[in-house]
């Protein structure tokens, strides 16, 4: 029993001697966080989406505050909290941040059930990652919304869902916060950030399709064909027509809707009511009536 008094005297001795070492240790290498990132993260939504680019809130509260050093926080943007979010950090910052244009996430897609027919019959995974890696889905067409759903999966904000009856995602404006992730989970890249545009106008080719016009054409009936119609229409150059596909420069386009009327296959997009045409003749007032019922219809879907 003498030994044991002495070997407690020594544990404790070693274990006073390690506690010292890591207290020292703990003080000199310690890294002190800037008061100010924790100021910018409460002002940020917390919603921790990756909207940003960086690993949640906390990162991009982190990298405002190390921009901020360096006298620069342009490109740091949060989406979900907007221009009245990233203008209160500015001001904890010290610094100016330039108003930038909203955005929504816009599904290029118009393939609907009857637009898209489907020719096999999937039977696995329902995701859109792994129906895209065995093929081209349910329908011929390899370019459209698959239905699978991994962008409603990912959405926080309960603002995008696979329409049933249709079999394409569709977005609630006014749930969106363009935080991108719906973006990043598309496996075929059909959903785009856009501007959200004056007055909510916006037009855009609901379709991704680069194949011929006329094989294009047989997989779905909505698809763009590549024929430059809405290109030679437009009057301020927001149309370029490649790869057989049209598409439309958000920050060109005007959102008159000419394109929109010109295109033979309704695959150009409205979110508003394109105003009536004036009819030259009995004739024409008939034909722009049907194209006006029809146009309408596309809008609504849209």
């Amino acid at each position: 029993m003498d030994f044991i008094l002495p070997a407690v005297i020594a544990l404790g001795v070693i274990a006073f001697v390690a506690a010292a070492i890591l207290y020292v240790c703990s003080r000199k290498f310690a890294v002190k966080e800037d008061p100010r990132i924790a100021l910018v993260a409460d002002i940020l939504p917390q919603a921790n989406c990756g909207g940003c680019g960086f690993p949640g809130c906390s990162g991009m509260a982190d990298a405002l505050v190390k921009g901020a050093d360096v006298g620069s926080i342009e490109g740091l943007t949060c989406p979900v909290g907007g221009a009245e979010c990233m203008s209160k950090i500015a001001e904890v910052l010290g610094m100016s941040v330039a108003a930038s244009e909203p955005k929504v996430a816009v599904v290029r897609c118009g393939g609907t059930c009857a637009m898209r027919p489907k020719t096999i019959l999937y039977d696995g995974l329902r995701t859109c990652t792994a129906m895209n890696s065995t093929g081209s889905g349910e329908t011929a067409c390899g370019y459209g919304c698959l239905g699978g759903g991994d962008c409603e999966r990912v959405c926080n904000f309960d603002a995008i869902h696979v329409n049933p009856e249709t079999g394409i995602a569709e977005v609630d404006a006014e749930k969106c916060t363009s935080c991108g992730a719906c973006v990043k989970a598309c496996p075929r890249h059909i959903i785009e950030l856009r501007n959200v545009g004056k007055r909510e106008r916006r037009v855009y080719v609901a379709c991704m399709n680069k194949d011929k016009g006329a094989v294009a054409k047989k997989t779905c009936s909505a698809t763009c064909i590549g024929c430059g119609k809405c290109q030679k229409v437009c009057k301020f150059d927001a149309i370029k027509v490649e790869n057989n596909l049209s598409y439309i420069d958000y920050e060109k386009c005007k959102a008159c809707g000419l394109c929109a009327r010109e295109c033979p296959t309704g695959a150009i997009k409205c979110t508003f009511t394109l105003p009536p045409l004036k009819p030259k003749s009995a004739e024409d007032a008939k034909e722009n009536t049907v194209r006006n019922i029809n146009l309408d219809k596309e809008t609504k879907e849209a």
